[in-house]
């Protein structure tokens, strides 16, 4: 049994939140010499296969760390020290914010699931930027998360989005712009095709480039093909899918499957991958699929269905430090045993 694996029913005795915050102040300490140093040796795999390159970028592995799990920029050299193979800071907005009351997240451990209702707090864009002007790049490509601001009105949407991408433009190697979050009022309205043509519009007039959108899979598939007819117009970069789900599958059998809130983590694994297939099918940008990985398996299901990249959260929370190393080894006994070279070229393999 590993450590984590002894701390974690001590760790989930705790609320959800404090827990998290505790995991931050660890990781924040592991990014000092030479306990870095000794993380890389434990848990990075090291080995070309894994590698690839998207957005004008060399990825060491497909495995990184999505948005929400370091959403001010603290520790992205502990979460590189881990193995991953980029991390995704973030979602960061304009305003500073608290996000909204607590209690806002909440675990489900029978279904390895989190619901959550943070509201995009975060430190805002003049301290993010500050504090990664004074931090090393963590030597793996490192996305920005773009949100809206709680106050800014839908109208002002696109101003709201260039003012964070130009204080934060200098530090990330690609940014995504967040429309899909299910916690901020009328973030999600954003999606439509005419709010959505405007921010991006703005971002790539501000020079934002590599440009991805992140969709939600509450989505209908008229909707995502709208979406989908702005990135091929705009000639984005990549699509990430998906956010986290308003919708609540019946099975779910956690004491708080009826707080209000995103749901991540395995229940969410099949719609997320059925997802990344229907997009995949219908535009050839690089996409990055996010929803129930928490091993080789759940992240070779969406590279076969046409993920280049994967991320995850709650695969971290639920099974701790050693992920990302446990879900590239696996990739690599999964890649030996389909037969194929490298993991780009698995990438799309189950579509018609």
């Amino acid at each position: 049994m590993s450590l984590y694996e002894r701390l974690r029913p001590a760790l989930f005795r705790l609320p959800a939140e404090t827990a998290h915050s505790l995991a931050q102040t660890a990781l924040q300490a592991g990014q000092r010499a030479p306990i870095a140093n000794r993380l890389e040796e434990r848990y990075r795999v090291e080995d070309g296969r894994l590698s690839v390159d998207a957005f004008g970028q060399r990825f060491p592995n497909p495995t990184g760390v999505a948005a929400g799990f370091d959403k001010n920029g603290r520790f992205p050299l502990a979460l590189a020290s881990l193995g991953f193979g980029h991390v995704e800071i973030g979602g960061v907005t304009a305003d500073p914010q608290p996000g909204n009351p607590r209690p806002r997240m909440f675990r489900l451990p029978e279904d390895e699931a989190i619901i959550n209702r943070m509201g995009f707090n975060n430190d805002g864009a003049d301290r993010v930027g500050a504090r990664l002007e004074t931090t090393d790049h963590p030597g793996i490509p490192m996305g920005v998360n773009i949100g809206k601001s709680k106050a800014t009105p839908p109208e002002r949407a696109p101003e709201d989005y260039r003012y964070t991408y130009r204080r934060l433009a200098d530090h990330g190697d690609f940014f995504v712009v967040n429309v899909s979050s299910p916690n901020t009022p009328g973030l999600r309205d954003l999606q439509g095709e005419s709010h959505l043509r405007g921010i991006l519009t703005a971002l790539q007039g501000a020079g934002a480039d590599p440009l991805l959108v992140k969709l939600s899979p509450d989505l209908t598939e008229g909707a995502t093909e709208d979406a989908l007819e702005v990135v091929e117009d705009l000639e984005l970069d990549g699509v990430i899918a998906t956010n986290t789900s308003t919708e609540r599958p019946d099975d779910l059998r956690g004491r708080h499957r009826d707080e209000t809130g995103g749901l991540s983590g395995r229940p969410i694994e099949p719609r997320a991958t059925d997802a990344i297939r229907f997009i995949a099918e219908r535009t050839d940008v690089p996409i990055v699929g996010v929803g129930g990985v928490f091993t080789a398996e759940d992240a070779y299901r969406k590279i076969r269905a046409g993920a280049i990249l994967v991320q995850l959260y709650t695969g971290l929370v639920y099974r701790g430090p050693s992920i990302a190393r446990e879900i590239n080894e696996g990739l690599l006994d999964l890649l030996d045993r389909d037969g194929f070279e490298t993991v780009e070229d698995a990438v799309g393999a189950d579509l018609d």
